[in-house]
């Protein structure tokens, strides 16, 4: 049995001025019919999943964004087929026309709270996860992330003892 690698797709979190984020209806006719999903597509070899992101907003939505930062990837299993996601949270550009659902159903725009709400596909639920989740506690005084230091009098890599 040949076991295929997962097909590379990038996904965006569209966020607007109000605090909601775009999500799109699949067409009837295809896989996941009639399933919202966050907007995007398959890599092209040699894409990167940011330049694959924008090329596919473009042709799908009309639209030209901006990535505002990435989210953890993962692999999905759909049975038929395996997917590795590559979600980024993303803004519209400035001078971009409003999204249009060139090869979707449908466009809705709606809070992060309203997404468990949605008929989602299922490999955009962990983007809902990871987007929603609260970001890491930072140090009061230095506006810094925490970083994990060994424990005291425990070997480290490389044999030493701190």
């Amino acid at each position: 049995m040949v076991i295929k690698p997962p097909l590379p797709v990038a996904c965006a979190v569209i966020e607007d001025a109000a605090g909601r984020v775009l999500v799109a209806q699949r067409p009837a006719h295809k896989h996941l019919a009639l399933k919202w999903e966050f907007p995007g597509g398959k890599l092209e070899p040699g894409e990167s999943p940011e330049t694959a992101l924008l090329r596919e907003l473009r042709e799908e939505l009309g639209c030209d964004a901006l990535v505002v930062r990435a989210l953890p990837r993962f692999v999905h299993d759909y049975g038929d087929v395996h997917i590795e996601l590559f979600p980024f949270v993303c803004r519209l550009a400035p001078t971009s026309p409003a999204p249009h659902p060139h090869e979707h159903r449908a466009l809705r725009w709606v809070l992060p709270a309203e997404l468990t709400a949605l008929d989602l596909a299922q490999a955009d639920w962990p983007v809902v996860a990871s987007y929603t989740a609260p970001p890491p506690a930072t140090h009061p005084a230095s506006g810094r992330q925490p970083v994990a230091l060994p424990a005291p009098n425990r070997p480290v890599p490389g044999g030493s003892v701190t």
